[in-house]
């Protein structure tokens, strides 16, 4: 196999917002704020615009790996060292849906302790997050079909929920005939037609680009214990609270720890390998994923009914919750910046409930 490229050295005009993308953003902040205005007045209480429900919030350690190839060591991962981190498990959308409506597993690190100089602006001050997705690519090039996706969602949030049921699992019928036969199911996997495995078992990843240091860079979480890797395709009973009854089951029963790899894959060939595109696959085959830290989780209670919502509550996740050597690239990420920051301010107020960041040595858990 031949050497991969070089890496690609960040530039400033390598990102580039067309003449309609503040408008555009403006319009997505106004409508994921609708929607979590419209399940707030159904619920009497204000959740996330998107991946609303928590299935698991757990305790962990994030290892940065020794003697990383210099290419991959800046910022967080410019030398070893060992940080508490809490991992948030949901699924979209901004509705509290049973289970039974198949969409798409997210995961959200948020590493603690992390000292550095900051990206303008991005709100806390120690800590590193990651929010990824089980799929290496967002379903569109960029904003346009980004709101196209969001006024479908505005138009049918809290509305129907058998019908939700009903169109979920006839779009996994679908996805599952696409990929029998080599297709992409990307795009159906977004409205609900997610196949519904254990979300342990499955790789996440970030979709969009970030620097790495003077580099830009993906990032994915793969599971890495034999325990994790046995999960890969299992399917779960579609039941009300599926996935969030097989997390805990899992750690409940869990005799030793578990890891998954987070790995960083950089940027070497524009045109392959676009910023202002995340419907675009980077290719192993021209920048290979390089294991840059490991994940580590304990036994312990994944969720508490009584405990767990209201932390949650009182956490927020944002790629710009980043130092300055990792800020968030691409049309995405600007669009994210503002429409995460208009909902977690707006469900902050609704519920009375101030955002905080943990501290590196709180014990954060779904009992705490």
């Amino acid at each position: 196999m031949a050497e991969p490229l070089p890496p690609v050295r960040y530039r400033p005009d390598l990102e580039h917002a067309d003449g309609e993308e503040a408008r555009t953003i403006e319009e997505l902040a106004r409508l994921f704020e609708g929607m979590a205005r419209t399940v707030a007045g159904h619920e009497q209480h204000a959740h996330r615009a998107v991946h609303a429900k928590g299935h698991a919030l757990l305790r962990a350690r994030l290892q940065v790996l020794d003697a990383l190839p210099p290419d991959f060591s800046h910022g967080l991962f410019a030398y070893p060292a060992n940080y508490p981190a809490l991992v948030r498990m949901s699924s979209p959308p901004a509705e509290q849906l049973p289970d039974t409506v198949s969409t798409p597993r997210a995961l959200a690190i948020k590493v603690s302790g992390v000292d550095g100089p900051r990206v303008d602006g991005g709100g806390e001050q120690h800590s590193q997050d990651f929010l990824m997705v089980n799929g290496p690519t967002f379903s569109s090039p960029g904003l346009d079909g980004f709101l196209r996706a969001a006024r479908l969602l505005a138009a049918t949030t809290e509305r129907m929920p058998r019908t939700k049921e009903v169109i979920s699992a006839t779009l996994r019928g679908v996805e599952a005939v696409l990929e029998a036969a080599g297709a992409d199911g990307t795009r159906l996997r977004g409205l609900g037609g997610e196949p519904q495995h254990h979300p342990l078992g499955e790789t996440y990843f970030t979709q969009v680009p970030f620097l790495l240091g003077p580099y830009m860079a993906k990032f994915s979480l793969e599971p890495a214990s034999p325990a994790l890797v046995a999960l890969r395709g299992q399917p779960l009973e579609p039941d009300e609270d599926a996935q969030r009854e097989a997390i805990c089951t899992f750690f409940n029963h869990l005799d030793a720890p578990v890891e998954w790899i987070l790995r960083a894959q950089l940027c070497r060939d524009l045109e392959r390998m676009p910023i202002e595109d995340a419907s675009v696959e980077w290719d192993e085959a021209d920048s290979p994923w390089q294991p840059v830290a490991r994940l580590s989780v304990s036994s312990q209670l994944a969720w508490d009914s009584s405990v767990s919502p209201h932390a949650e509550d009182a956490l927020a996740f944002s790629p710009w919750h980043a130092l300055a050597a990792h800020r968030p690239l691409g049309a995405l990420n600007r669009a994210r910046r503002v429409v995460m920051a208009t909902s977690r301010e707006f469900r902050s107020r609704f519920n009375h409930c101030p955002l905080r960041e943990p501290r590196a040595d709180e014990g954060w858990n779904a009992s705490a």
